[in-house]
């Protein structure tokens, strides 16, 4: 059996740091679609499936640092992120030249479970 490469959170304390999540659906390994929109949606989701197993919900996110394949997708990735980060929490967002798989976005977010 091998070992996975990362592991999905960890914590020191009641801070929780997640992995970053791509737009894949968890039971395909498909992405969402080959869309920003599609992608940041599937992204939210499983992120909070992710904070689930720990007890929490995206309202227990305080920080979120975001990556895009292409800065152009900022606009529409931002519409769909408002819908799912209401608590609005502090956020880095940067163009990187690539992502894994080909993503169009991840997502990665620290948690404080309260």
């Amino acid at each position: 059996m091998s070992t996975p490469l990362l592991s999905e959170a960890m914590h020191y304390g009641d801070v929780y740091y997640f992995s970053g999540q791509i737009g894949t659906i968890p039971e395909t390994g498909v992405f969402a679609e080959n869309d920003i929109a599609a992608q940041t949606a599937q992204v939210a989701r499983n992120i909070e499936a992710a904070l689930k197993k720990y007890g929490m919900d995206m309202g227990n996110i305080i920080k979120a640092n975001c990556y895009l394949s292409n800065m152009k997708n900022y606009e529409k990735f931002n519409a769909v992120y408002r819908q799912y980060f209401i608590s609005r929490p502090a956020r880095t967002c940067v163009a990187v030249m690539e992502l894994p798989f080909g993503a169009l976005c991840e997502i990665e977010v620290i948690a404080l479970k309260k």
